[in-house]
């Protein structure tokens, strides 16, 4: 590191540096040269910064016990033009002797103008209800299942993607004694697998993946599982997303986001489920799903950030009984509320650690650490 320069070389550097008219002066050229050395070498401390990331994962509620397990992943930037691209494995373990294990990539490259998404997920789940797709009948399943899905998208113009992708799963159910095995027939509800291709349009102007303030999102996609890639039965699935984010005041985010999922054809075990945070993921099911979530991301600290969200969810269509459901009734509407605080564990990348309390109607609720903001 510099100690010092004599006024000579300072005047040099200054006259070579600015317009005649400007004076010398060496003690401001010393701070400045001082200054210099200490921003590259915090430039080259971030450039060093490991891309490696370590993340606990922790969730409980009364309906799916408690599970914890651990995420591991690597940051990586292909090219200055791309965003980060994140590759994650991760496990957990549960109270019911439950393990869900999973691998995820998500990838920008090529000046951004190529994203591919993809992983993984294998499970042995054993679940207890208490009251089953709203039959008021008590039901503790085992499931096993086996998934994988791809998407690819190009950028053709502006923020505007459009692609294709790819799922495939194979999934089992079963009751854990004759009663659930009853229960189980008659409902309908049997393990199936299913194989489908899909296109995808997308309009991505957020400013971040991962800890987006401003921009807005949407995807629209379809999947038809056929009997010919490898599945039970020929269905469609389709999916409309859309998030917003506005930045305001110090700092501060309102994001907000409407989710849909419809069916054409699908068996029971393919209907749509609730996604709100705080509901059990599966146990409510219908032909149709529509929410919406509002979440305010307060600004504590550089670092750290209160979130309090809301949201309300119907289910509508055909339920797994064959009895028809509308919004119009309120048993079929979900509505959830809760709060968070977050911590950033990736400043270059926007990626947090997140831990979050829901809750929903009929005792549904839940404890979450992951990694991310939900949306």
């Amino acid at each position: 590191m510099r100690n010092a320069i004599s006024p000579l070389m300072a005047g040099l550097v200054l006259t070579l540096a600015a317009s005649p008219a400007m004076a010398a002066d060496p003690a401001s050229v010393e701070t400045q040269t001082r200054q210099d050395d200490s921003e590259a070498k915090g430039a080259a401390k971030q450039g060093e910064r490991s891309p490696w990331l370590f993340v606990p994962l922790l969730s409980s509620s009364p309906k799916l016990d408690t599970a914890a397990g651990m995420m591991v992943g690597y940051l990586h930037q292909f090219d200055e033009g791309s965003r980060p691209s994140l590759f994650t494995l991760s496990g957990k373990y549960t109270t019911s002797e439950s393990l869900i294990t999973s691998a995820f990539a998500k990838t920008s490259f090529g000046a951004d103008h190529h994203r591919i998404v993809g992983g993984v997920i294998l499970g042995d789940i054993n679940n207890s209800y208490e009251d089953y797709l709203g039959t008021g009948r008590a039901l503790e399943t085992n499931d096993n299942f086996r998934s994988a899905f791809l998407r690819y998208l190009y950028r053709v113009e502006g923020d505007w993607f459009v692609g294709g992708m790819a799922a495939y799963s194979n999934y089992e159910i079963q009751g854990q004694d004759l009663q659930s095995d009853q229960i189980l027939d008659e409902l309908g509800l049997a393990g199936f697998t299913s194989g489908g291709l899909g296109l995808v349009v997308q309009h991505d102007s957020r400013d971040s993946d991962f800890s987006a303030t401003r921009g807005w999102y949407l995807n629209v996609n379809n999947l038809a599982y056929r009997e010919g890639l490898g599945g039970e039965a020929d269905f469609d699935i389709y999916r409309v997303d859309y998030r917003g984010y506005w930045s305001h005041g110090d700092g501060h985010v309102l994001a907000w986001r409407n989710r849909n999922q419809f069916s054409h054809n699908a068996p029971s075990g393919s209907y749509s489920p609730i996604y709100l945070r705080g509901y059990t993921p599966g146990e409510y099911l219908g032909q149709h799903m529509s929410a919406v979530e509002v979440e305010e991301r307060y600004k504590l600290a550089e670092r750290w950030t209160l979130t309090a969200f809301a949201g309300v969810a119907c289910l509508y269509g055909d339920a797994v009984n064959g009895e028809s459901l509308d919004c119009g009734d309120r048993d079929n509407v979900y509505p959830a509320w809760g709060a968070g605080i977050q911590y950033l564990l990736k400043p270059e990348a926007g990626i947090v650690a997140n831990l979050e309390y829901a809750m929903g109607k009929d005792d549904n609720a839940g404890i979450y650490l992951k990694m991310g903001y939900s949306f």
